[in-house]
C-alpha cells in the first residue's frame, strides 16, 4: 500500500471532502483513469486543519491507498517525499503459556477502574493472566444516575461521581484522546482502535485531535469491561482499597472495604488522582512518594462562535466548533498560565468527590454542538503554596481552595463576569450570552479563592490572550471556580522495573503521577502491565 501525507484541500463542507480528496488524491499518484478504477482501498490516518492562513483554510490528510496498479512503479514514477511504500507496525501482546494456570494468591490485581486500569486489565486478560480490577466506585448505569442526582441538586455520594466510577474521571469529561507522548511501538494506534470497537466513533481512527464525548463513553466503557471480562478478568465495583499487607519480600496482601483480606502479591495501582484516602493509607504503610507541581484556577466561558471565527475566519460555518490552546510563561514571576482541557461546545460540571468541597471540569458530548466554548485558565503551584517536603501537602493546598469555592454558594458552583472579578465584586447576573453547566450554580466573588500574586497573573494571562484570541478577556466570560484537579498532587515513585519501593505494587497513571489525560493513562496502563508480565516470566510465575 501507498501512503500519502499532507494531502491539502481548501476546507469545505463534510459532504463535500470525499470527492475532493478522491480527485486530488488521483491527481498526486498521476492516475488517469476513474478512482472506482484506479482505487481499490482508501483508509483516512489522519484529518487535521490547517488554519494558520485565515483566509485560506485547509484540511490536510495523511491516507493509506492500495491501486490497481503496480504501486512500486507509480512511487518510482512520481518520486515524492509525501508517497512512500507503507509497512504497518503492530502492537503486539505476549502471551501466558496455554497450560498456566495462576494460584489465587499470583492473579495480579488493578487498584481503579480508570483509562490505566482498563487498559492494563486489558492486557492482562489478553496475556491469559486473569486480574481482578478493584473500583471503589460503582458501575457506568449506576454512576450515571447518581452523576444525575447529584447534578439535580441531589445528595453528592463520595464515591459514585464525576470522579470515582467505572471509566474513571475521564468518562464524564471531554473525552479527548489526544497527547505528546511519541508512539513508536504503536499503543495509540492500538488503544484508539479498541475504542471504536466498543463503540466510539469511527473518526477519532483517523482525527489529529480525537475524542470521544461523555455520551459516546458511556457506552465504550461497559463495552470495554465486557471484553474483559471475556478474556477471563475480573471487575469488583464498590470496592475501596483500604490496607495493604507488606513482608521483607514485599506485598503479600491487601483489604478491601476493611475487612476484605487477600492474598496477593502484584497490584497495578491506578487509582486516579482524586483517591485521597487512599494516598493517605499508603504513605502510612512506606510507600515512596513525593509533591508534584500542579495548576488552579477557573472554567471560562465564552461563546463558541466568537472562537471558531478567530480560528477559522470565514470558514467557520463549514468547520467543526474549533479548540484553542493558549500559553503565557511570565519569567518575573517564574510561573505559567495556560488553557486547559478545553471543551468545544461543552459544559461547566460540578465535579466534586468530597463533602463540603467544591471544585468544577469540563464536559463535552460526543457532537461538541453547544453554543459555548469552555476551557480552565489556570496557574502553576508549587512550593510557594504548599510545603515540597511533604509528599500530601497538595491535596491539603487542594482541599483549602475547594472548602473556599463549597462555601461561596453554599454547595452551588460560583461563578462571576469577568469584569465584576476584576472589580472584586459579585454579579447579578450574565451578559450578552448564559453559561451551560451542569450543576446548580450561583453568583458570588471568586476572587478570594486566589491569592494576591495568583489573581495578577490570571488577569495578565487573560488580557494576553485576549491579543490572541480576540474577545477572550471580554467583559461578560463567565468564571467558574474552582479548578483545583488538573493533575495529580502526588507522584509514587517507581523504578525501571516500573515497582514502587515495595516489590510487587506498580504505580500506574494519572493519580501516580505518570500521565495526564485519557490516552496517556491508558498508555502508562499498557507498560506496566507488560512489565508486569515480564517479571512474572522471570520468576518462574508463568
Amino acid at each position: 500500500m501507498i501512503k500519502v501525507s499532507s494531502l491539502k484541500i481548501p476546507a469545505m463542507a463534510e459532504t463535500a471532502r470525499d470527492e475532493a480528496i478522491r480527485k486530488k488524491l488521483l491527481k498526486l499518484l498521476r492516475l488517469s483513469g476513474k478512482y472506482e478504477e484506479e482505487i481499490k482501498e482508501m483508509y483516512l490516518l489522519r484529518e487535521s486543519i490547517d488554519a494558520r492562513d485565515k483566509k485560506n483554510v485547509l484540511l490536510s490528510y495523511d491516507i493509506l491507498v492500495a491501486t490497481e496498479r503496480n504501486e512500486d512503479k507509480i512511487l518510482k514514477r512520481i518520486n515524492r517525499n509525501d508517497a512512500i511504500k507503507y509497512t504497518e507496525k503492530k502492537y503486539s501482546v505476549l502471551k501466558s503459556p496455554v497450560d498456566s494456570m495462576l494460584s489465587e494468591e499470583k492473579r495480579p490485581y488493578i487498584i481503579g477502574a480508570g483509562p490505566a486500569g482498563l487498559f492494563a486489565a486489558l492486557y492482562l486478560s489478553m496475556a491469559g493472566l486473569c486480574p481482578v480490577v478493584v473500583e471503589r466506585g460503582k458501575e457506568t448505569g449506576e454512576r450515571e444516575k447518581d452523576v444525575s442526582a447529584f447534578l439535580n441538586g441531589g445528595k453528592l455520594l463520595p464515591d459514585s461521581n464525576v470522579l470515582f466510577g467505572e471509566g474513571g474521571a475521564g468518562t464524564f469529561s471531554d473525552g479527548k484522546l489526544n497527547t505528546q507522548i511519541k508512539d513508536r511501538e504503536g499503543r495509540q494506534k492500538f488503544i484508539l482502535s479498541v475504542f471504536y470497537e466498543c463503540g466510539a466513533p469511527e473518526k477519532i481512527l483517523y482525527e489529529a485531535k480525537p475524542h470521544i464525548g461523555t455520551d459516546s463513553l458511556l457506552t465504550v466503557i461497559p463495552n470495554l469491561r465486557k471484553k474483559i471480562e471475556s478474556l477471563g478478568g475480573t471487575f469488583i465495583f464498590d470496592t475501596t482499597l483500604t490496607d495493604i499487607s507488606v513482608s521483607v519480600d514485599g506485598l503479600n496482601g491487601i483489604v478491601l472495604n476493611q475487612n476484605d483480606k487477600r492474598e496477593v502479591n502484584s497490584i497495578i495501582l491506578s487509582p486516579g488522582h482524586s483517591a485521597r484516602d487512599t494516598f493517605y493509607m499508603l504513605k502510612d504503610r512506606g510507600l515512596n512518594m513525593s509533591a508534584k507541581d500542579f495548576s488552579v484556577g477557573f472554567r471560562v466561558e465564552h461563546p463558541q462562535e466568537m472562537i471558531n471565527r478567530s480560528q477559522y475566519g470565514t470558514f467557520a460555518d463549514v468547520l467543526p466548533n474549533a479548540p484553542y490552546k493558549l500559553s503565557k510563561v511570565f519569567k518575573e514571576a517564574d510561573r505559567g498560565v495556560y488553557s486547559f482541557c478545553m471543551c468545544p461546545g461543552g459544559k461547566v460540571i460540578n465535579s466534586s468527590s468530597e463533602e463540603e468541597m467544591l471544585s468544577v471540569n469540563g464536559m463535552s458530548e460526543t457532537k461538541r454542538d453547544g453554543n459555548n466554548a469552555n476551557s480552565a485558565i489556570v496557574i502553576s503551584v508549587d512550593g510557594r503554596e504548599f510545603d515540597k517536603d511533604d509528599p500530601l501537602s497538595g491535596i491539603e493546598y487542594q482541599r483549602s481552595l475547594e472548602r473556599k469555592a463549597y462555601k461561596l454558594c453554599e454547595g452551588r458552583v460560583p461563578k462571576q463576569l469577568f469584569s465584576d472579578f476584576k472589580k472584586e465584586k459579585e454579579s447579578t447576573g450574565f451578559g450578552s450570552f448564559e453559561t451551560d453547566s451542569a450543576g446548580v450554580y450561583g453568583f458570588s466573588d471568586l476572587s478570594g479563592l486566589l491569592s494576591d500574586e495568583q489573581k495578577g497573573l490570571f488577569l495578565s494571562g487573560m488580557e494576553d490572550f485576549g491579543k490572541k484570541i480576540e474577545g477572550f478577556d471580554r467583559e461578560d466570560a463567565i468564571l467558574s471556580g474552582i479548578e483545583s484537579r488538573t493533575s495529580s498532587p502526588v507522584r509514587i515513585e517507581r523504578g525501571e522495573d516500573f515497582m514502587s519501593n515495595i516489590r510487587g505494587i506498580y504505580p500506574c497513571g494519572e493519580g501516580a503521577g505518570y500521565a495526564g489525560g485519557i490516552m496517556s493513562a491508558a498508555i502508562d496502563g499498557l507498560k506496566c502491565a507488560e512489565r508486569l508480565f515480564l517479571n512474572y516470566k522471570e520468576n518462574g510465575f508463568i
